[in-house]
């Protein structure tokens, strides 16, 4: 198993991790880091504990509000889903009349095609007698 080094509020820590997941991890100590020194410039030196848990209660708080967003999102996604299964049972219907459409013209033609030939053939033969 991975283990990197990330910094967070001036600290060092050693994390281990999935294989591959080295730099996803180390853009998130990155983030969490970036927060804490927001709020250091917003609250001043209130002790690395206030300033980690504010930076985790910040995380928290946008993590609710994009769960929020997604259940108001999901009947709107539900609808769309059931459009696209409504639209593809169109585009297969719509498919199966050209295709007996197109049978039809072709056997049309064909019989044309047999009738003009039986008439070139008799034309071609003069009765005698």
């Amino acid at each position: 198993m991975p283990q990197i080094n990330v910094t967070i509020n001036g600290r060092q820590f050693r994390m281990s991790c999935e294989e591959g997941e080295e730099a996803h991890l180390t853009e998130l100590a990155a983030d969490l880091d970036t927060r804490i020194a927001r709020l250091r410039v917003r609250f001043g030196e209130i002790g690395d504990t206030r300033l980690t848990v504010m930076a985790a209660l910040t995380v928290a708080d946008e993590l609710a509000e994009t769960k929020a967003k997604l259940q108001r999102m999901e009947p709107e996604l539900a609808g769309l889903h059931d459009a696209s299964v409504a639209s593809a049972d169109r585009v297969q219907a719509t498919h199966a009349a050209v295709i007996a459409a197109l049978n039809a013209a072709a056997e049309r033609i064909e019989g044309i095609t047999r009738l003009l030939n039986e008439t070139v053939s008799g034309a071609g033969t003069v009765p005698m007698g």
